[in-house]
């Protein structure tokens, strides 16, 4: 398992009875998690918790605070500054376990030795985005969700690349990898973090399992003569690591030969000296 275990500003302190106790910054949060199957719970820290995210049997779900928090606050990462909101559906705004790619892909970036044009899809809040620019790529932000993006602007400029090369683009993903390939336009490296299930702007419906591998198809094609990596992340619930092995060893790695890696990532727990898995990562790069 790949594990991101440098991080200072947050700590996966507990996980436990479906959920798992985390601190981000100054605040500590309490979070539904289906992975913390385990039911051995220490009372003292879990009552620390400044917030608990509720689900509702109907759906959703709802914060409770046992202090007032902040509207936002920041989380530093080697550098980069990120911030936090508890959001519906318990989200925070950042998937802390995604720094193991981070790094992996920054050394990549660094060590090129010429510029880099990296493609981000499903790009979120930006955490890849950030991490991108400040190893020295050049990005293109691509996310249907608009508010998504305005928070992956705020991200940039927290973390003081104000004057880094990236564009910010609002629209459904396959169809901007479309018009990119009509314009002529190749990247040195593709981001992806795809959704289970979503839909696009106006109305476009996504589902992973019938959808990955066309797009991942579509995305080759944007790749120059000699691409750098390409980075598959999900959370999808049955996919394990070899299929999205199996996705690029058909695809990029059947067009520009290199190297496939592909494991579960998952976060360290200070508790217990155990590991909360996250999701899978899939890797090509170019030996």
């Amino acid at each position: 398992m790949w594990q991101a275990d440098d991080w200072k500003s947050y700590e996966l302190i507990d996980s436990a009875s479906g959920e798992k106790l985390e601190r981000w910054g100054s605040y500590i949060l309490r979070r539904p998690d289906p992975q913390a199957v385990w039911t051995q719970q220490c009372s003292e820290l879990w009552d620390q918790a400044h917030a608990t995210y509720y689900r509702s049997n109907s759906g959703g779900g709802h914060w409770e605070y046992n202090v007032r928090l902040p509207e936002r606050w920041a989380v530093d990462f080697n550098g980069l500054t990120f911030n936090i909101r508890p959001m519906n559906f318990k989200h925070t705004g950042l998937f802390p376990e995604q720094a193991v790619n981070w790094l992996w892909f920054s050394e990549l970036i660094r060590s090129a030795k010429k510029p880099v044009r990296v493609l981000n899809l499903f790009a979120y809040t930006g955490g890849a985005t950030v991490a991108a620019l400040a190893a020295g790529a050049e990005v293109v932000h691509v996310d249907a969700a608009k508010g998504m993006v305005s928070w992956a602007k705020e991200n940039v400029l927290s973390s003081g690349l104000a004057g880094a090369p990236v564009r910010y683009i609002v629209d459904d993903v396959m169809k901007f990898v479309g018009r990119e390939q009509r314009r002529g336009k190749y990247y040195d490296a593709v981001i992806m973090d795809p959704p289970s299930y979503g839909r696009g702007p106006s109305g476009e419906v996504w589902k992973v399992e019938n959808e990955l591998y066309p797009l991942v198809c579509e995305c080759v094609k944007l790749l120059t003569d000699t691409p750098l990596f390409f980075l598959i992340n999900s959370y999808t619930t049955g996919f394990s690591p070899s299929v999205l092995k199996n996705v690029l060893a058909l695809t990029v790695g059947a067009k520009f030969s290199g190297s496939i890696t592909a494991d579960e990532i998952g976060l360290p727990m200070t508790a217990k000296g155990l590991t909360l898995p996250c999701g899978i990562s899939g890797r090509w790069q170019r030996c």
